[in-house]
């Protein structure tokens, strides 16, 4: 009896707390509601609900991401070599046969630059050969070529005033269901003989493989060996040095580095974006020649180019504004971080080749995809060597003014400032400790060699020169840096007409040139005996694009023409008198008066790339 009163007593007790603890939490909530905004409770309701679950949202209150998903993107985990080890491949060559092209010897190989088989109209001979990758004791187990006794790939030469020198650049192809190397079935292996520090183009693609906005191609130091078994006289391995091997973009590489394998790829060999309506058709039109359509761009990927064409035509079009023309074919951010990367590094033989471009199967858009760096950082070094490349209108943006796309763009105050941008980006990424750290880590490998038989015999820079190129190299960015804004004040360059004769008077005129400030412009024309502007004979200032000389007794003459503006900024005309190993004169023409009283030019085409 006693336990039951308390169990009864018990239960009471709790109704009455429950009851008071209800009576309390309506007073407060009342309270609550009463003193606080509706817009506060909501917000506060609002809240509790999002914590506790995910509900639908209204379509007013959905947010999407506007920004470009078109935009094509690098895989950073490719990237795995830093430069400061190598790579050894042993090569081993024997004759093929004459169907495949393969029945040569290593040194009819050898032996030829490009220019003879042009020349000919052949193809460059290739050669049988077994390709295996170990370390320096040999062929290791687990790597391509080990245990195997006959070919698996053909290798020929590569490149192009390259090919001229002793050390030549090879192309190894390996066969079909032979394996390959790092995912790669084709190895470009270059000696980069006119680069003074045999890492520029490896610190190129490297500093490309951290920029998000642009794509790069994964690079390794690769020492080689030669097995010559075309030569009786041979008696093994011979050492070749050091090479860096470049991963070739074709289609295998476009899927390696997530792109459409079945886009459009083409290598430009020398393109300016103008619509080279003799040459750049369609393959089904009945005029389509293949090799013309190729000195301009070599086909890498579809054969299809419609999508080529309408971009062509809508560039050249000048009655639809360049922004509307980028928005509709390009990417702002490839197009303004591609210039801004070759500004800042001095990769000036940019303008119309050394480059690729692609676009996926089924989208619009066109992409510029960098290519053989080797001609960057090189303003110490052509100055140390006496090199006359790349000065006055091949400094900063006035470079790119031959080509129609970036001459547009550049007009363009809104791609002018998205290319600001990018340059101060790029420039703070190019820290002179980032480039320091990698060039002391490529400098373990490269150096080594360069001063080993048998690159040493080739070297053009002594090793205190090496030091010195190499420790300074991290400051030119702030060199180019100041090129490029310097060239913002600048007049842009322009073409010197052939000089005539009319009524006994020796003619000649040039372009106009053209300011971003739209200051007035003057030109200055030279008539001298030499091409470095002394022994003049007559001159011309004025604002008209064009003067006339008194014909003069007969022999070799130049004229030399510039532009400068209101400010004193001055520029040089595009043309380029080349005289060899005493330079080139920039803004300068050559011709010839006859005895005749004609005249003859002295113009010389001197486009090439080293590759």
């Amino acid at each position: 009896m006693k336990k039951e009163s308390l169990k009864f007593l018990s239960i009471v007790l709790v109704l009455c707390m429950l009851m008071v603890i209800s009576w309390q939490y309506e007073h407060f909530s009342s309270s609550t509601l009463k003193e606080t905004p509706y817009e506060t409770v909501k917000e506060s309701h609002e809240s509790d609900i999002s914590d506790e679950a995910e509900t639908p949202l209204s379509s007013d209150e959905i947010k999407f991401d506007t920004s470009n998903n078109d935009h094509i993107s690098d895989i950073p985990e490719l990237y795995e070599d830093n430069g400061d080890s190598y790579v050894t491949m042993y090569l081993t060559v024997r004759r093929g046969n004459e169907t495949e092209g393969t029945d040569h010897s290593w040194r009819e190989v050898n032996n030829h630059s490009v220019y003879y088989y042009e020349e000919n109209d052949i193809d460059r001979y290739k050669i049988e050969g077994l390709l295996q990758v170990g370390d320096e004791s040999g062929p290791l187990p687990g790597l391509l070529g080990y245990g195997k006794t006959v070919p698996n790939a053909t290798v020929q030469i590569r490149g192009q005033s390259s090919s001229t020198s002793s050390q030549k650049n090879y192309k190894i192809e390996i066969k079909p269901n032979q394996g390959s190397w790092n995912g790669q079935t084709t190895i470009a292996l270059n000696k980069h003989v006119y680069d003074g520090l045999r890492f520029r183009n490896k610190l190129g693609f490297d500093l490309l493989s951290g920029i998000d906005e642009l794509m790069s191609l994964r690079t390794t130091f690769v020492h080689l060996y030669v097995n010559d078994l075309t030569d009786e006289e041979s008696d093994g391995f011979r050492d070749y040095g050091l090479y860096t091997q470049v991963e070739q973009l074709n289609k295998t590489a476009l899927k390696t580095h997530g792109l459409d394998k079945t886009g459009h790829l083409y290598k430009v060999n020398y393109f300016e974006f103008y619509r080279y309506e003799d040459a750049i058709k369609l393959a089904t039109d009945p005029d389509y020649d293949v090799k013309k359509f190729e000195t301009y761009l070599e086909i890498k990927g579809s054969t299809d180019h419609t999508k080529l064409i309408d971009m062509l035509n809508d560039v050249n079009d000048y009655t639809i504004p360049i922004e509307d023309v980028i928005e509709k074919h390009f990417d702002m951010e490839n197009l303004t971080y591609w210039l801004a990367f070759n500004l800042l590094t001095g990769n000036a033989d940019t303008q119309s080749r050394n480059v690729y471009l692609y676009s996926a199967q089924n989208e619009k858009t066109w992409y510029l995809y960098p290519w053989d760096l080797d001609g960057m950082f090189r303003f110490d070094e052509n100055q140390l060597m006496n090199i006359s490349d790349f000065n006055s209108w091949q400094q900063g943006i006035s470079n790119y003014w031959g080509n129609v796309l970036f001459r547009r763009c550049l007009q363009s105050s809104k791609f002018r400032e998205q290319l600001d941008f990018a340059v101060n980006d790029l420039k703070d990424y190019l820290s002179k400790e980032r480039l320091s750290g990698m060039i002391s880590k490529y400098r373990k490998v490269t150096e080594h060699f360069a001063y080993s038989e048998p690159d040493v015999t080739y070297m053009k820079t002594t090793k205190e020169a090496y030091d010195e190129i190499a420790s300074n190299l991290p400051n030119l960015v702030d060199t180019y840096y100041g090129f490029y804004k310097d060239s913002l004040q600048k007049p842009m360059p322009f073409f010197i007409g052939t000089p005539t004769i009319q009524n006994g008077k020796i003619n000649v005129s040039w372009d106009a040139s053209y300011d971003l400030q739209e200051e007035d412009l003057s030109y200055t024309a030279r008539l001298s005996r030499n091409p470095d502007g002394t022994d003049v004979v007559e001159e011309y200032t004025g604002k008209w694009n064009g003067a006339t000389f008194d014909l003069h007794s007969s022999g070799q003459y130049f004229i030399k023409v510039s532009v400068s503006d209101e400010s004193g900024n001055t520029q040089d005309a595009f043309d380029i008198y080349d005289a060899g190993e005493n330079g080139k004169y920039y803004g300068v023409i050559c011709f010839y008066i006859n005895n005749d009283g004609s005249i003859s030019s002295g113009r010389i085409n001197n486009d090439e790339t080293e590759e």
